[in-house]
């Protein structure tokens, strides 16, 4: 396949069957979108309106709307900006509720900074989209609450989580499965994320200052000197609290830290993300397997993960290609070519539109985990395709 073929097909699968589920299924007449659709496609029309769910559609529609010009997406990406800032926006105290209930009343008020950064994410990209003063002044006032209450200027990094009105808060975890620390790999990764997409319309002093320090942590701590996988789970004190390897975050971690070098636009800073990211993709692919899939995990234990997950597959395919442009691995489009394969004969629902959750180790569509929900949206997916567009289009 030519990289022009790989960029057609991806481009099809975006505009054909990745947003227009979103378009005709998940847009809910009370406003914004709906919670939830199930494995089964089941919509759940009184499920909770996620936080994080609403700011990537933000995200993925300006994206979309830059990428290919279409009215029909602007109006979704403005559709979701006008939600977020009247119901998920927190105006007494700042920041944003991490759910709501169906008729936009908030459910849970606890402040996650995960959620708070890509709510930034959206909202700078609906920026670059559309050049909105209004979506740049809520991204920079939800810059200065992540600064003001997460960043620990003495032990460096940024805790989990607080209260509605900034207050310490018990559980910090960001779901179920993941550990009660004070500090995570993940968070960081979806902060230095947005940060990133947010200096490009705002390039700000202190967003860069901000910036530099998130990659001093991910290539001085974060990640292991010996494996260069990176840790997950950090006490106050940047102790670790796991012994996992996730396989997918590893993927999307090298090539995120290497598009914020990139962007910052220093030669000296590139060339270090350069090495580090480099070392971070390889260690990565140990979770490849010979169709091009990627396994999700490896537990500590030393047992695996191996269901397919779709944002798994999704972020290796992106990995894939920056090792191949930016790290000049010539067998990298390659495997990036059978990534895509396989994503679209087991993950792709070719029927019902949009991607399935996975599949199982015995080839099976998992249909327990949600078609859409407050986990599952077109983030991963169309910025897969739209980035990969843009990567081969330099």
């Amino acid at each position: 396949m030519t990289e022009q073929a790989l960029k057609t097909e991806l481009l099809d699968n975006l505009n054909d069957c990745i947003l227009p589920y979103w378009m005709n299924k998940m847009v809910d007449p009370r406003g914004g979108f709906y919670g939830r659709r199930d494995g089964y496609d089941r919509l759940d029309a009184d499920a909770p309106k996620g936080a994080i769910l609403n700011g990537r559609l933000l995200w993925c529609f300006a994206s979309a709307f830059r990428t290919t010009g279409r009215k029909e997406y602007l109006d979704m990406a403005a559709r979701a900006k006008d939600y977020i800032l009247e119901h998920f926006y927190d105006s007494e105290y700042g920041g944003i509720y991490w759910s709501l209930n169906p008729d936009g009343t908030p459910l849970d008020s606890k402040k996650q900074f995960y959620a708070i950064g890509f709510v930034i994410y959206g909202l700078s990209e609906y920026v670059r989209a559309t050049g909105d003063r209004e979506a740049l002044d809520y991204a920079v006032r939800l810059f200065h609450d992540i600064e003001t209450h997460s960043r620990d200027r003495k032990r460096g990094g940024y805790i989990e989580a607080c209260t509605r009105e900034w207050g310490p808060i018990d559980d910090m975890r960001l779901s179920d499965k993941d550990e009660n620390m004070a500090k995570t790999m993940n968070t960081h990764l979806h902060i230095i994320e947005p940060y990133t997409n947010l200096y490009r319309v705002w390039p700000d002093a202190s967003l860069r200052e901000a910036i530099l320090s998130l990659l001093d942590i991910f290539f001085d701590i974060m990640e292991d000197k010996r494996s260069h996988h990176l840790g997950l789970f950090f006490d106050e004190d940047w102790k670790r609290h796991d012994k996992d390897t996730s396989y997918g975050h590893d993927i999307e971690a090298s090539w995120l830290l290497l598009e914020t070098a990139q962007v910052l636009g220093d030669h000296v800073v590139e060339a270090r993300a350069l090495a580090h990211t480099k070392a971070i993709a390889e260690a990565a692919l140990e979770g490849c397997c010979a169709d091009g899939s990627m396994v999700y995990e490896r537990l500590g234990s030393g047992e695996f993960d191996n269901d397919r997950h779709w944002w798994v597959q999704a972020e290796n395919m992106i990995g894939q290609i920056y090792l191949y442009k930016y790290h000049g691995v010539a067998g990298a489009f390659k495997n990036a070519v059978m990534t895509w394969n396989y994503i679209k004969d087991n993950i792709v629902d070719n029927d019902g539109g949009e991607w399935f959750w996975s599949r199982r180790p015995d080839g099976t569509v998992n249909r327990d985990e949600d078609k859409a929900g407050f986990w599952k949206c077109p983030y991963h997916n169309s910025r897969m395709c739209t980035e990969i567009i843009r990567a081969l289009s330099e």
